[in-house]
């Protein structure tokens, strides 16, 4: 699906330069204590990308797109982010994301439009589909963007 690659691989591009600059002060900085860091931020969207990644792959292998989920406070609490070294983290969320380009763009066509009943979009998305409705993998594709783009937006508003 080469629209969502490239519109994946160009907010990677333009994101990165910025991440690079940011100052290591601001990248722990709650902007509240229920909130999370631009560290964690970023660890959350490593995680998230690791579990799409999971899923764009096996979404080709099977008729439906029911899949686990995760705790993402939880796993961003037990990695501690917050005490991740942040060239590190910023390097694994443009490597991780930059292989989610290559591998959206080998998804036939035919593949990411095929339209899928059941899933769990109503669980999972960002932007929820009801369970009764069927969804395809690139609505789900497109959804991760627009979930990575909101949280790129809470490190730098109204960029996204």
């Amino acid at each position: 699906m080469r629209s969502s690659s490239d519109h994946l691989r160009l907010t990677i591009d333009h994101t990165m330069p910025m991440l690079e600059a940011m100052p290591n002060e601001q990248t722990g900085h709650k902007p509240a204590p229920e909130q999370w860091s631009p560290g964690e931020i970023i660890g959350h969207l490593i995680d998230s990308a690791s579990n799409n990644h999971q899923r764009f792959v096996r979404a080709q292998f099977q008729d439906n797109l029911v899949f686990s989920g995760y705790d993402q406070n939880a796993w961003v609490v037990q990695q501690n982010y917050q005490t991740a070294d942040w060239s590190a983290l910023i390097t694994l969320w443009h490597s991780f994301n930059t292989h989610l380009v290559h591998v959206i763009q080998n998804i036939p066509v035919q593949e990411a439009t095929r339209k899928r009943h059941p899933h769990n979009l109503h669980e999972l998305a960002w932007n929820t589909v009801p369970a009764k409705e069927p969804v395809t993998l690139a609505y789900f594709m497109d959804d991760y963007i627009g979930h990575l783009k909101h949280h790129l937006n809470q490190i730098f508003p109204t960029t996204f």
